[in-house]
């Protein structure tokens, strides 16, 4: 019998396994390679359909470019968005884009960012300090300043200019509460029309807001009109004006857009809403970061504008409004 030389079986092992170590070592690169094309979204809140919107836009736009996203909601907690982002950040994404709990301390995210080397780019809020790649605004003032004329239009017209109204706030520690306030204090005053009382949302719930417009109502009998400053608590301001029985005497005027609020406008319950454009924001975020990541430079501020929805125009600017600010959610 032949023995088999111990080299030659050893070359024949050697020959038929490496094939498959080339294989193993090329697919472990593939695997490293699709791993590392993943975004980091940090929101403050899923809670509220706005951020639930913009995520979405976020999302869809990155898939297209073949990039993993992971949302990561901070729950209205500061603390919790550092966490997050230390948890993206371990994760060595390529790129984070964040919504700020409010602008104060989004700082500490961009400080931590950038000592690992990760681009960020910001969507609404702002921040007070900082290094980003882009930051993704609407025009709150304008926006804002809009709504609260056709506010103070629709009290005049039934005489009810000598009335006040109420504001219940995004947190003013966040620049685009500061506009949005601002813009719409700014029609008042063209108006010659009296703001009685400011409440500021924590929670960013409607019960919250019921709970603010019943101790303004209570407060102020002669109120006329009230301003919410984002969609879902203003359900809450309209369950007030039931459960007081003042529905029809006080006019609302809203912010942001839920897919309710076209039943609510056509209604005449709600006046007016600027809503933003939370699908296109998330469109134009994701945009600037792949931008940036393959080498470009995309504008430093990027304003997304605002349409100021009224009775009126409604029916006019759903097919527009349906895709950029409901984000194809609405039936």
């Amino acid at each position: 019998m032949t023995k088999k030389s111990p080299i030659l079986s050893r070359r024949a092992l050697t020959a038929g396994l490496l094939p498959a170590a080339i294989g193993l070592t090329t697919a472990s690169r593939s695997a490293r390679a699709a791993k590392q094309k993943e975004l980091a979204y940090l929101t403050p809140g899923l809670d509220l359909p706005f951020w639930r919107i913009l995520a979405k836009g976020i999302n869809e736009t990155a898939a297209a470019h073949h990039y993993t996203t992971t949302t990561y909601d901070s729950h209205n907690s500061a603390q919790t968005q550092i966490q997050n982002a230390q948890d993206a950040i371990a994760r060595k994404v390529d790129g984070i884009i964040i919504s700020p709990t409010d602008s104060s301390t989004c700082p500490s995210v961009l400080a931590a960012a950038k000592r690992a080397g990760i681009p960020v780019v910001i969507a609404d809020i702002g921040t007070t300090s900082g290094e980003y790649v882009s930051f993704i605004i609407s025009d709150n003032f304008e926006g804002a300043y809009g709504t609260g004329v056709a506010l103070t239009k629709a009290m005049k017209a039934k005489g009810w200019e000598k009335g006040v109204v109420g504001l219940v706030t995004i947190s003013l520690a966040r620049n685009n509460g500061k506009a949005r306030t601002a813009g719409f204090r700014k029609a008042l005053a063209e108006a010659g029309i009296r703001e009685a009382a400011l409440s500021q949302m924590q929670t960013y719930t409607a019960d919250e807001t019921f709970k603010f417009v019943q101790d303004m109502l209570t407060a102020h009998p002669d109120m006329r009109g009230l301003f919410i400053e984002t969609d879902q608590p203003t359900i809450g301001a309209l369950r007030a004006l039931q459960a007081t029985r003042r529905e029809g005497q006080v006019l609302v005027a809203a912010y942001d857009g839920i897919p309710e609020f076209v039943k609510l406008l056509r209604e005449g319950k709600i006046v007016a809403s600027g809503m933003q454009q939370p699908y296109l924001m998330g469109q134009r975020s994701a945009e600037a970061m792949l931008a940036y990541l393959e080498g470009k430079k995309p504008e430093k501020q990027i304003v997304v504008p605002i349409e100021v929805v009224t009775s009126e125009n409604i029916d006019a600017l759903l097919p527009t409004i349906k895709t950029t600010v409901f984000g194809n959610e609405m039936s």
